[in-house]
């Protein structure tokens, strides 16, 4: 759970990243700050429900961000130390794959969108949606992140004494046709999971076993369906700051063809279903394109509420550009 070992690790084993620093103490990162001329991305150390990496745009921004993590302690112990990384400006995608301590498999490409609000405004956050398969992301490419990263990084743990097995996300940044990996996750990604399980023509279970068994090289390729899938986060208002809970939720007796709706942030109280959470719901659904599956996605949207309801009305639109 920690980015600065992750950081350490993609740097010692040559797995291309941005450069970096780590500090613990805010004048001497904010001293570093007015030393260099690129802007930078500022992210705590530890787990912070996703909230924890602060895209800076300015020397201000950065010190506001410096004095968040290290001064105001908002995430804790987990921003007790902070990295400060080169920002790369390109395309951002989500790729993730199965290991079972020898071999990683890969799973259908997405694209996760980031920010809360439309054309990627606002913070960072656990992710308002995102959509299986993406264009931005050709066999050739995809070959080379598996090669340059994927599979690199699963016999460097080998080499480390470290067998991996389970999922392993990479959160990579594009340029110039060349992968950067921004971040690691032991799991898949979330809302990432939802459009890419959506595909899935095979039984994961199956390979979950493999995973888990060290059989995956006896196994075939993933089978998936050639759809397009699109997931919708439903959020609450304020998310991912301070938002209201305890709402009731309307419209989910609603039955839909290829779709299902995730729940995230929700209960039942009283024989209602009610807010619990930023994140709500995932509403997620088939297409047989990009475009269809977008469009009956944001179909079911419209046909549940609540009060406070908050949706990016863009899921989707990044991959559309490139078809």
């Amino acid at each position: 759970s920690s980015k600065i070992w992750a950081k350490q690790f993609l740097k010692r084993n040559n797995i291309p990243t941005a450069s970096f620093e780590v500090f613990d103490d805010a004048v001497k990162a904010k001293e570093h700050i007015n030393k260099i001329d690129y802007n930078v991305v500022i992210k705590a150390d530890g787990l912070a429900a996703g909230k924890g990496v602060i895209v800076c745009k300015s020397k201000d921004e950065a010190e506001k961000a410096i004095d968040t993590m290290l001064v105001d302690k908002k995430f804790g112990d987990a921003g007790n130390k902070i990295i400060i990384e080169e920002r790369i400006d390109g395309i951002e995608a989500s790729y993730i794959a199965l290991s079972d301590g020898k071999i990683a498999i890969s799973m259908a490409t997405s694209q996760d969108h980031k920010r809360v609000f439309d054309n990627d405004k606002g913070p960072n956050t656990g992710g308002m949606g995102a959509y299986s398969p993406t264009p931005i992301i050709d066999n050739d490419l995809s070959q080379k992140i598996q090669e340059k990263i994927i599979d690199k990084t699963i016999s460097s743990l080998r080499n480390e004494g470290i067998t991996f097995k389970g999922f392993l996300y990479a959160g990579i940044m594009l340029k110039d046709d060349e992968p950067y990996v921004l971040e690691y996750n032991v799991r898949m990604g979330d809302p990432e999971c939802q459009p890419i399980l959506m595909r899935m023509d095979s039984d994961l279970f199956e390979y979950l076993v493999g995973s888990v068994d060290g059989t995956l090289e006896n196994m075939e390729q993933i089978a998936w369906k050639n759809k397009s899938a699109v997931c919708i986060v439903l959020a609450s208002k304020g998310y991912p700051e301070s938002y209201s809970k305890g709402e009731e939720i309307f419209g989910l007796g609603n039955a839909f063809d290829d779709a299902y709706i995730f729940h995230a942030g929700t209960k039942e109280l009283n024989k209602k279903i009610i807010t619990n959470g930023g994140r709500v719901l995932g509403v997620t659904a088939l297409g047989d394109t990009l475009e269809s599956a977008i469009k009956h996605a944001y179909g079911i949207t419209e046909k549940i509420s609540w009060d406070s309801k908050h949706l990016r009305t863009d899921i989707g639109k990044k991959g559309l550009a490139y078809l």
